[in-house]
């Protein structure tokens, strides 16, 4: 008999539905990781517990309600572009895979949970797993987060396959090409400005990653990937940048890369609301975004970027935020995806 291989696509995850309910329950589970939140267990213990979840959820509840209705799906769809896109990924991977492969799917948070999907993983007695963190730049939120997951369950398997984790590919040249094919419903010469937005991550996070006690400031992470900035949040946004941009033969002064999301002033920078407005007062009208660091559209797309950004550039007498579609389920991710199982 021959054995297949299993390939587990993990994203981030999403509630499962809009109600206060479902979303305190997608944030406590969010907010309690410590690769999340990195502070000392019992201080986040009560700031998750007792102060985040209980006032945020009520109004993240109202944005999610939001993001199910305008959340730009075929036929009407209502409900998570994360999820729905997860789902079509999954399916037509499997159909370019073939049968020597079952494609799984699970959601580092809530459902498809990736306790539930590796215990019917465990069940099949598969060769060889493969486990595709959906992360192209490497952060210990996201992408470790997903390793040190699965590696805590499989560690207490009797029989452990042989295991490959793919990590950041940011540099992987089908993933570049699928975000520059994504902007070509676009025309470069109708935008005053372009902006790659990337997810925000507390600055303490990203000087982790240096084991010398020297900072990310310290190891040119705007201008080139080196020995010891290769797994540096920041280092690796803009490396993603310069490989987009390169293909689309922007030069410097057209772009800015900044970061969205921030929770407070000590998180990376430039903030992406801030040169939103700066744009707008230098007179800008029409701004192209990017958003290299999702692979699929979710809230962080479609409402911040799409309606909020929206909002505020026209506060600031701008015209037009255009967001650029993430990978989604475009023929050449799925294309990328199967060579980048295919190499491993």
């Amino acid at each position: 008999m021959k054995l297949k291989t299993a390939v587990l696509l993990i994203n981030l995850g999403t509630p499962d539905s809009p109600s206060v309910k479902d979303v305190r329950k997608y944030l406590f589970e969010f907010l309690n990781d410590p690769r999340v939140i990195d502070i000392p267990a019992l201080a986040r213990f009560i700031l998750v517990n007792l102060i985040i979840v209980p006032f945020r959820a009520p109004k993240s509840a109202k944005i999610y309600e939001e993001l199910w209705v305008n959340n730009g799906l075929p036929d009407g769809t209502r409900g998570s572009p994360i999820l729905y896109y997860g789902k079509s990924v999954q399916e037509k991977l499997q159909k370019a895979l073939g049968e020597s492969y079952d494609v799984h799917l699970a959601m580092r948070y809530k459902n498809p949970s990736v306790d539930d999907v590796l215990v019917d993983i465990y069940k099949e007695n598969y060769e060889k797993l493969v486990v595709i963190p959906l992360f192209p730049q490497y952060a210990s939120a996201t992408t470790g987060s997903v390793v040190d997951k699965v590696m805590r369950i499989i560690s207490k398997w009797w029989v452990i396959p042989e295991v490959k984790f793919i990590g950041q590919f940011y540099d992987n040249e089908g993933y570049i090409n699928t975000v520059v094919e994504q902007s070509k419903k676009h025309k470069l010469e109708d935008y005053d400005h372009v902006l790659f937005s990337y997810h925000g991550l507390p600055v303490r996070q990203v000087d982790k990653v240096y084991k010398d006690n020297t900072l990310c400031e310290e190891h040119n992470c705007e201008t080139e990937i080196n020995e010891t900035n290769k797994y540096c949040y920041k280092a690796t946004c803009y490396a993603t940048t310069r490989l987009i941009a390169k293909k689309l033969g922007l030069s410097a002064e057209k772009y800015t890369v900044c970061f969205q999301s921030r929770l407070d002033k000590r998180w990376l920078e430039p903030f992406a609301d801030k040169v939103i407005i700066e744009q707008a007062k230098k007179g800008a009208k029409r701004l192209l975004v990017f958003s290299p660091a999702f692979v699929a559209d979710c809230l962080e797309t479609l409402i911040e970027i799409g309606v909020e950004y929206q909002k505020l550039f026209e506060e600031h007498s701008g015209e037009k935020v255009q967001l650029v579609e993430s990978l989604n389920d475009h023929p050449m991710w799925i294309e990328t995806l199967k060579e980048i199982v295919k190499n491993n």
